[in-house]
């Protein structure tokens, strides 16, 4: 299919923007096309397709780029630098490939096109100072990005560094579609840190939009029926997504092809009733490399949280 590049915030000349038919003939099968311009910023930058977006966007032809600064002292210093793109799919189980005519009910939700739980952790020592520029070229959603554990400040948009006089403590930026945000922090908290969308049907895949779910109520008998139908579906009961998830883990429920679980896999403790657009940052006092997953934390004793007794429950006054 015909195509053009399109270099999303980046300044340059018209003629290199990469509007199909606007600012350049399309690109079609077989031929290349060159794009050359001189840098005159740095930032966190994006580019799309921008010919029959709706398709070719839908389809994955999305990415991000980096220009660093010429001058190493512009901004401060990072140890760890993590690029992450968020961007929204509808795949009907089973099916194939992306549907590019879906307007609604997008049900993969994923960082650099993995949905957790086969989305790459964020490693980090603790002290380092952290950055994470995250772009968002999904269809429709806006996504408002979450860290546990740890401040951050807003250092930078779509319009360039904010001064650091301006820039402001949060927990949870606002990517609106089409933009990019730049967070750094101190990762001075040792841990397994959730980092997600706070929308929360996006920490889901493929969810049953538009299927009633019959939660705290007994559905004995009653998925084998609508499975005969629908091979994907389960019913959210007694413990909502919570079912589904190990169902699929145990192997007690099959998952259609090309499909994932709805929810993530087990942790170190339980179930992770997340998936999508949900990573974890580890923060770890000595790390062997950077590139290897350490595996779970173990938290210190006395920092854990524990099943309280019969005891402590009539010390407290509660009813157990």
């Amino acid at each position: 299919a015909p195509t053009s590049v399109h270099w999303h915030g980046a300044l340059l000349p018209s003629g290199m923007d990469g509007v199909g038919g606007l600012n350049q003939k399309v690109i079609r099968p077989g031929e290349t096309f060159k794009y050359e311009w001189t840098l005159h910023q740095h930032g966190t930058l994006m580019y799309h397709s921008h010919h029959d977006e709706m398709t070719q966007m839908a389809m994955g032809l999305v990415g991000m780029f980096v220009v660093h600064p010429r001058n190493p002292r512009a901004i401060p210093k990072v140890d760890r630098d993590f690029a992450l793109l968020l961007h929204e799919w509808l795949i009907r189980p089973g099916t194939e490939r992306p549907d590019p005519n879906a307007m609604e009910g997008f049900n993969v939700l994923t960082i650099n096109a993995k949905a957790f739980p086969g989305t790459s952790p964020l490693v980090v020592k603790r002290g380092d100072r952290v950055r994470i520029r995250l772009g968002n070229l999904s269809a429709m959603d806006h996504h408002p990005f979450h860290i546990h554990g740890h401040y951050f400040k807003i250092a930078e948009t779509d319009g360039g560094r904010i001064p650091e006089a301006a820039q402001w403590p949060e927990t949870t930026v606002l990517v609106q579609v089409g933009s990019t945000k730049v967070i750094e922090f101190i990762a001075d908290n040792p841990g397994d840190w959730a980092c997600h969308c706070h929308m929360t049907h996006h920490v889901m895949n493929q969810m049953g939009h538009g299927i009633p779910n019959l939660v705290g109520m007994d559905t004995a008998g009653f998925d084998p029926r609508v499975q005969k139908l629908l091979p994907d579906y389960m019913t959210m009961g007694h413990r909502g997504m919570d079912d589904h998830g190990e169902h699929v883990e145990m192997g007690h429920m099959a998952v259609p092809k090309n499909s994932i679980p709805m929810v993530g896999s087990y942790g170190p403790h339980d179930y992770i009733t997340m998936g999508g657009m949900f990573t974890i940052l580890k923060v770890r006092e000595r790390l062997e490399s950077y590139d290897k997953d350490p595996g779970w934390y173990e938290n210190p004793p006395g920092t854990q949280t524990t099943q309280a007794t019969p005891e402590e429950l009539r010390r407290d006054g509660i009813s157990a």
